[in-house]
């Protein structure tokens, strides 16, 4: 995005203290606080910035208020861009001195007394995460010659810059996301081709729930050793939250007394359930506190000895409950959990720091070698009388992930719980519609009154049928009640919205003209039959599709070089199906799609998600400058950046192509 930074900001000085990246986000907070009330003041600025990073989570509300005030005298001047930013760095060099060293938040930047910006990182979590690293992909038929990492170095980040490394740690955590196919593994990659494994790679990792806004491509090829290591983390911990689920460990079921309270369990994230799963077992013990958190909570190794203790009574240290040293305790807690041969990738001084990254991983790893519940099978009985919603779980799934993929200020686990309060709705309709919510009237978490929930909701469907969407029936209150199904109907039309609106953006030529299902089914089979291929798509629920070879042929039409067609199956039985569904997923993501469809949505051919397949592979087209595309490209077909309008350029939708 050449001359962005020039856009937003006119002042030199300001342009040289900040990335990119950077500033796209702090220009997203900014934009978001003066939509809360239509303008905002420097007296807003104490409370408003508390989302922020650093300054957010060093300072609280009052000392970031008394600092403001001491250097502005008129706080209801109304604040732009550019004195947000000045307003911000003097608060982010305040909370540095105050703390005296880096902040709370590991990945977060400071600033030098000069214009360098410094990004820290925790060596703590580096080098756990390079031992998981070398223990899981040690033995990779490719990556073995790089392997192990010496975590006293920065070869981690050497390594990742051609993206192979973090495509492997993404199947690891959750198999099978990447066709490995897909994945360029030659010796020494081109610059193109290292793009291409870095674009799988981020595609990917916002497809099993990864937060990777404002994060690019060129961000790992620099090294930019805070966001790979951010992103490596992420991965490490849906890997070690993976089991935590009803589905994966129904034995979970002991937690809880009836069938009412199993929903409400499968609904809470991994790792509250991780909380509900180590308090149930020190129930068992004589340890009296709760835990709340993998952070203070654990810090005196109190509650690692008693949870170890019930868990492997026959390996467990007297001296471990005598000790009055909290660190000599942890040592000793660390090395109960070798003698049960639990992997580990924390010390003792991370315990007693309370580093809730290493903390969680610790207990994650606990409860994967041995969680101590009961193998009878008469308690998940519960499970067999719930309803099979395999089909609602993975649009849940896709929706959620599509939510995340947004930057908006919460990160949601459920749908049908985290959506209740209607707030994250409206974030996301301001992100799909710029302007269109009324911030003034909308009610901000965290929400005590219920009709302050009903409140936000009833806005949500007042815009939905302000976009035409279909809403028969459909209240307020029925979001917040959780209604599963309406709350998919509704999701599903904000997501086509969103993908309709995408592609109006691009398409110069129609005049503002709206764009259609039956035209993305035209251009698709447009595109493949220009190939040469008698190939065709008769509607997105055509069940011709389920071998993906019409899918196979349009990525191939839109980029020659995509697909590798010797990899390519028959697409008869099932299985050759499913692995042609899956290599479409990776080669689409590879070229710049973000979609969150699974392999069994092409086999199936579930409507929904063919369309949004097609619709991602159609954006990136015309996405794409004119000399890029395959000779005999119609002018009326393509496009170029500079047609994106103002509102499309400054939404973070528009920015990432997310579909």
């Amino acid at each position: 995005m050449s001359g962005y930074v020039g856009i937003l900001v006119s002042d030199p000085w300001l342009q040289n203290q900040f990335t990119q990246v950077e500033l796209r986000s702090l220009k997203s907070h900014f934009m978001s606080m003066r939509r809360e009330s239509g303008k905002l003041t420097v007296g807003d600025l104490a409370s408003r910035m508390s989302r922020l990073k650093v300054v957010g989570e060093n300072l609280t509300e009052e000392e970031r208020a008394s600092f403001i005030q001491d250097l502005y005298s008129n706080l209801n001047e109304e604040v732009d861009f550019e004195f947000f930013l000045k307003v911000y760095l003097k608060l982010h060099a305040h909370a540095s001195a105050r703390t005296g060293s880096v902040a709370k938040n590991s990945s977060a930047f400071l600033k030098a007394a000069t214009t360098t910006l410094l990004h820290t990182i925790s060596e703590s979590e580096k080098a756990s995460y390079v031992a998981h690293i070398n223990n899981y992909l040690g033995e990779d038929e490719f990556l073995k010659k790089y392997l192990p990492i010496d975590p006293s170095t920065n070869d981690l980040f050497e390594i990742a810059k051609d993206g192979v490394l973090l495509c492997k740690l993404i199947n690891v955590a959750v198999p099978g996301t990447i066709d490995e196919r897909a994945i360029n593994t030659k010796r020494l990659l081109n610059p193109w081709e290292r793009n291409e494994n870095h674009t799988l790679c981020l595609n990917s990792a916002k497809a099993i729930g990864c937060t990777v806004v404002n994060i690019g491509t060129q961000d790992f090829i620099e090294g930019r050793r805070h966001l790979v290591l951010g992103v490596i983390s992420q991965i490490i911990k849906i890997q070690l939250l993976a089991d935590l689920n009803l589905k994966k460990t129904p034995q979970l079921v002991e937690l809880v007394d009836d069938s009412k309270d199993v929903e409400e369990l499968m609904s809470l994230p991994p790792e509250k359930i991780l909380l509900r799963w180590m308090n149930f077992q020190l129930k068992k013990s004589e340890y009296k506190k709760i835990v709340t958190n993998f952070s203070s909570d654990v810090k005196d190794a109190e509650a690692y000895a008693h949870l170890l203790n019930v868990l492997a009574p026959e390996y467990s240290n007297p001296s471990t409950l005598t000790v009055k040293d909290s660190l000599q305790r942890a040592k000793l807690v660390l090395e109960h959990a070798d003698r049960m041969g639990c992997k580990r990738y924390l010390t003792p001084k991370d315990i007693v720091e309370g580093s809730p990254n290493l903390n969680l991983a610790f207990v994650a790893h606990i409860f994967q070698h041995r969680n101590g519940l009961s193998t009878e099978t008469k308690q998940i009985s519960f499970l067999e009388t719930l309803p099979d919603d395999t089909q609602i779980s993975r649009e849940e799934r896709a929706f959620r992930f599509w939510i995340n993929s947004l930057g908006n200020s919460s990160y949601i686990d459920n749908v049908f719980e985290d959506l209740r309060n209607g707030w994250v709705l409206l974030e996301t309709l301001d992100k799909v519609s710029p302007g269109i919510v009324n911030w003034k009237i909308a009610n901000k978490p965290p929400i005590k009154l219920p009709f302050r929930k009903v409140e936000n909701c009833n806005q949500v469907v007042k815009l939905g049928k302000q976009l035409k969407f279909s809403l028969v029936n459909i209240a307020g209150n029925d979001i917040v009640q959780g209604n599963k199904k309406l709350i998919l109907a509704y999701l599903w039309q904000l997501m086509r919205y969103n993908i309709l609106q995408l592609l109006r953006n691009l398409r110069f030529h129609s005049h503002g003209k709206e764009i259609t299902d039956t035209d993305i089914l035209r251009w698709a089979n447009t595109k493949v039959s220009d190939s040469g291929s008698q190939s065709r798509m008769a509607s997105f629920k055509d069940k011709s599709l389920s071998d993906g070879v019409f899918f196979l042929e349009l990525l191939s039409a839109v980029q020659p070089r995509a697909v590798n067609w010797s990899l390519v199956t028959k697409g008869v039985t099932d299985e050759q199906k499913k692995m042609n569904a899956t290599y479409i997923i990776s080669i689409a993501r590879k070229l710049g799609c973000t979609i969150f469809l699974l392999p069994e949505d092409i086999t199936e051919v579930n409507q929904k998600m063919i369309l949004t397949l097609t619709a991602s592979i159609m954006y990136w087209f015309l996405k794409q400058p004119v000399q890029d595309k395959p000779s005999g490209t119609s002018d009326s077909e393509t496009t170029s950046n500079s047609t994106l309008d103002d509102s499309a350029s400054e939404s973070s939708i528009e920015e990432n192509g997310n579909l």
